[in-house]
């Protein structure tokens, strides 16, 4: 429907109404929302319970007080979202840290809208859950064959780094690191992510969270390649921290180390937004695991060498 109004508070879910063509309909956004360009000037629906300045390791803190404590790590604005009065609202169910949860949209709209509002809620494990999402979305919004094109074409971008690595017989272990203190290694679509891009996924499996390690689990698998994208953190936000990892026992023994291998990339912008730029995340997975058969153009904006 050409005048459905819609309401997003995930930054994924924005990017997907936005590469359907609806950036228009959008009359309210998350406050992390802020791509494409343009989205930063609607009315913010909602709002972080929690310093973002804080250190990974008092982010972490912060975040299992708030969540033992039942409360939410994000608020709702009821009253702006009645202001605005949506026909759709896109949440998610996938990670109560990413954004704001179903649960917490649920009670904000129960008997509070003048009018019923569809809510969408997206809960990607994999890659293809993340295709599918862009065409349940475009089926919710009535817009069914924009999804399809718009998936079709992403997955040709796939299928062109697959092509070009059919016949590579090395495919160097690759730590991707989701968070720093306490350490976590990335999961979820971030081992396919990896594999379509030419590596080995080391100490994550596909399609599920991402699990917390111990820096000798890193010591240990040794790997050929290290990857840092902390959750919603840009590229200089991560170096603010990357000490964390230099004062490891041991750093400056690993192979990465040892062979100039190791990379900051921006998981805020790409790993962590299971949207479209998803398979932009591949592409710059693929530059950095396969530098001599890819370039994107991606350096120096989604991802850096760290130069130790």
């Amino acid at each position: 429907m050409a005048d459905q109004k819609i309401i997003s508070l995930l930054p994924a879910a924005t990017e997907i109404v936005c590469a359907l063509g609806l950036q228009q309909n959008l009359v309210g956004r998350s406050h992390e929302c802020d791509f494409p360009e343009g989205v930063a000037q609607l009315p913010i629906c909602s709002d972080a319970n929690m310093d973002h300045n804080l250190s990974s390791l008092e982010i972490d803190k912060r975040v299992k007080e708030i969540l033992s404590d039942a409360l939410s790590v994000y608020t709702v604005n009821r009253e702006k979202i009645k202001e605005l009065q949506p026909d759709v609202v896109i949440t998610q169910a996938q990670c109560e840290v990413c954004a704001v949860s179903l649960t917490e949209v649920e009670q904000a709209l129960v008997n509070y809208l003048d009018k019923p509002a569809q809510i969408i809620s997206l809960e990607p494990q994999k890659l293809n859950d993340i295709f599918a999402d862009i065409e349940n979305v475009a089926a919710a919004l009535n817009v069914a064959e924009r999804g399809a094109i718009l998936v079709e074409e992403l997955q040709e971008r796939v299928d062109i780094i697959k092509h070009k690595l059919k016949f590579a017989e090395n495919k160097p272990t690759v730590a991707c690191i989701e968070w720093l203190e306490p350490m976590m290694v990335s999961g979820n679509w971030i081992p396919e992510l990896i594999d379509i891009a030419g590596g080995t996924s080391i100490l994550a499996e596909a399609g599920k969270h991402s699990p917390y390690i111990e820096w000798v689990d890193i010591r240990l698998t040794d790997p050929e390649i290290i990857v840092l994208m902390p959750c919603g953190f840009s590229i200089e936000r991560t170096m603010k921290e990357v000490g964390i990892l230099l004062e490891q026992p041991g750093f400056a023994e690993l192979k990465a180390v040892k062979n100039n291998r190791v990379y900051i990339a921006d998981g805020n912008q790409y790993f962590n937004r299971p949207g479209p730029r998803i398979v932009d995340s591949i592409e710059i997975l693929a530059e950095i695991i396969n530098p001599k058969q890819f370039i994107f153009g991606y350096e120096g904006n989604g991802w850096i060498k760290f130069d130790m």
